[in-house]
């Protein structure tokens, strides 16, 4: 064995590229009519293409090519980090200090802000209803995942759960990290709340009088699918004015909003009351995106400034993301309406890419439902619906094959 100490004995089982594998065989073998592939969390459209901004596809194709072979600043283009705020906040910017880094991504977001804010052997602490690989996000640089109990028992977001898992972690440890995906989460399409980020900020005020650290890393990276634009980032202005010792950030991410999947483009973006703060995140910002990807992709950085430069073309990109958010609004009001009919037991669906059901067993499940030529992804506790994928056209029947197949498979959790 030659490998590193650390790394020996991990592996790599992304459930997410294996589903999405086997749903591309069946494509290959059956052809796509008779295939529902609802794996992949990225658009397509009623013919099955993946979806693109038009704006974004003309304007990428117009830049010129110095400005998509040369390197860019470690830190990211300024205009970029200025427009990635603007993506970010809308509207509702709260008051404090902000300033952000550029990421290969929002999962360079995430990366980094697991490696800089919190300590090596540390929890990190998320929903039990969460996107796969944040655990390996964590466990990677020699850190734990731990999870609170993300949904009460009529569905509504558990804060006690939370408040618990914050205070005894921090008994545990000197800082923590928690990682909150909403709006429009991964994988239930659940948003929190006005009252609900009140109760969140509220434990976060209370348990920051201990003098310990910590930061919230706000994944939204479904936010533009989540409704308008200014009442999905409403909760944002909340952040205003919270201790030194509390630290936000937002994971932005140009792979689902402005349809640049592979682009890997992002930025980590921080608020807090104290400048010192903000200074000592770039700084470290900095020295991790350097010593891991070195700088990202300046072509899609320039475009994301080039658009944010010209208010009509953030207009148009607005409506035409619309279109997209519509289209996928219209996909799973069908097939939430079909689970009630056939008494499927989802989780709350709000809005966003995908729609969970729980079950006690999801790979049984999903293997019952592949022989129907029907693929999903197997979670922990549920079977994963990609709606953003499926064409209106194959819904129907797909809540009640979903249905038998959970049943089969020893019923729902």
């Amino acid at each position: 064995m030659m490998v590193a100490t650390h790394m020996q004995g991990k592996q790599v089982n992304d459930k997410i590229f294996a589903a999405s594998g086997a749903a591309n065989r069946a494509i290959a073998q059956l052809g796509r009519e008779k295939v529902v592939n609802a794996t992949l969390g990225s658009i397509y459209d009623e013919q099955e293409r993946l979806a693109c901004l038009p704006v974004v596809e003309e304007m990428f194709r117009a830049l010129d090519m110095s400005e998509i072979v040369n390197y860019a600043p470690v830190a990211g283009l300024p205009d970029f980090i200025a427009a990635a705020q603007k993506a970010t906040f809308a509207g509702c910017r709260p008051d404090g200090y902000i300033d952000g880094v550029a990421t290969s991504g929002g999962s360079g977001a995430l990366h980094n802000a697991i490696w800089n804010y919190s300590e090596s052997g540390d929890a990190v602490l998320t929903h039990d209803w969460f996107w796969s690989p944040y655990r390996i996000m964590t466990v990677e640089p020699n850190r734990r995942l731990e999870t609170f109990r993300f949904f009460t028992g009529d569905n509504r977001f558990d804060s006690r759960s939370f408040a618990e898992k914050v205070h005894l972690l921090l008994n545990q440890q000197e800082s923590l990290l928690v990682i909150l995906n909403t709006p429009a989460h991964n994988p239930t399409g659940y948003s929190l709340s006005d009252s609900e980020w009140d109760s969140v900020i509220d434990i976060l005020r209370q348990t920051a009088k201990t003098g310990k650290r910590l930061t919230l890393m706000v994944d939204i990276a479904y936010i533009d699918y989540a409704g308008e634009k200014n009442a999905s980032r409403k909760f944002m202005t909340k952040f205003s004015g919270l201790p030194a010792n509390v630290l936000i950030l937002f994971a932005f991410s140009m792979s689902k909003g402005f349809t640049m999947y592979g682009q890997r483009t992002g930025a980590i973006i921080a608020l807090s009351s104290q400048k010192e703060v903000i200074d000592e995140f770039c700084t470290a910002m900095q020295i991790t995106g350097r010593s891991t990807w070195s700088n990202i992709n300046r072509g899609c950085m320039r475009l994301l400034a080039d658009i944010y430069r010209d208010k009509e073309l953030v207009a148009r990109a607005d409506r035409e993301r619309e279109e997209l958010y519509q289209l996928i609004r219209r996909r799973a009001n069908k097939l939430v309406g079909e689970a009630e009919q056939c008494s499927l037991n989802i989780l709350p669906y709000f809005a966003g890419f995908f729609i969970t059901v729980p079950a006690r067993d999801p790979d049984r499940a999903c293997a019952l439902l592949n022989q129907e030529n029907i693929f999903c992804v197997p979670l922990a506790k549920g079977v994963r619906i990609a709606v953003c994928a499926v064409p209106e056209h194959k819904i129907p029947g797909v809540a009640a094959k979903v249905a038998r197949a959970i049943e089969q498979a020893g019923g729902s959790q």
